[in-house]
């Protein structure tokens, strides 16, 4: 996965959310498929992060005692469950999954 890719479905997913969900745009839709809306970008986020916490680059699962993706994602989620800050949440998660990467293993 390259960052090209994740940026492309990241614009999509954005105009496809302001789009649709936006108040100001004429268009009105459903109440079913707006809230089928609201979990596309996560829906997405973790089609895209499995793979890369789970598995290496030859297909193969990660050890668990050596994964640093692994240990960070939990992290993350506890984190985000306990603050409720987005942009702290994130900044956290990043400075433990560098520690981990580079630090300790």
């Amino acid at each position: 996965m390259n960052w090209v890719t994740i940026f492309g479905l990241a614009i999509i997913i954005f105009f496809n959310r302001y789009f649709f969900l936006e108040p100001t745009i004429a268009i009105k839709i459903p109440s079913f498929l707006e809230r089928m809306l609201k979990y596309a970008a996560p829906s997405l986020l973790t089609a895209i992060c499995i793979p890369i916490i789970f598995f290496d680059d030859q297909h193969i699962l990660k050890e668990i005692s050596l994964n640093s993706y692994l240990y960070a994602a939990i992290f993350s989620i506890v984190i985000s469950l306990i603050i409720r800050h987005i942009l702290l949440s994130l900044v956290l998660s990043s400075i433990f999954f560098y520690c981990l990467n580079y630090v300790i293993f």
